[in-house]
């Protein structure tokens, strides 16, 4: 193989990946602007929909689900609560652990957040047929896969 072949091989991956991490920066930075009027960041966002359909409880499963530092995730979960949208409730079972689950407040209002990021996505997302999508969605499951 030549050099130059080789090299194109190299940075194909690279603009790939380079082009994913932009499509992510831009989507959040829409979705921050789209989520303004609740006083809600697309990263709290993304907390509040994980611990409103129960796929995280405590602060560790959230920080493994969206590879959140544990320091920044406290951060994050002190200001929801200070919004009123979510609460720390001693574990059932133990209690040396605490649970996470929203408020009437935070379930009142994530059915609107998913509005506007249900409009942000169908923005990104404009013009694209299904079969493109499905495709597109095959080769993120695959590139996943290889992680």
């Amino acid at each position: 193989m030549t050099t130059t072949r080789v090299q194109r091989s190299i940075e194909a991956p690279r603009s790939v990946f380079r082009t994913i991490g932009r499509v992510r920066a831009a989507f959040v930075d829409a979705l921050d602007r789209a989520l303004a009027p609740f006083e809600v960041t697309a990263a709290q966002f993304f907390i509040l929909v994980l611990i409103g359909a129960g796929e995280a409880e405590s602060a560790s499963q959230l920080c493994r689900s969206i590879s959140y530092d544990p320091g920044a995730m406290t951060r994050m979960l002190d200001r929801l609560e200070q919004k009123g949208m979510i609460r720390r409730a001693r574990h059932p079972e133990d209690r040396r652990k605490t649970t996470l689950e929203l408020t009437d407040d935070g379930r009142r209002v994530v059915p609107r957040l998913h509005e506007v990021a249900s409009r942000v996505r169908s923005r990104f997302l404009r013009g694209f047929s299904r079969a493109e999508l499905d495709s597109l969605e095959t080769c993120l499951q695959r590139i996943l896969a290889n992680a």
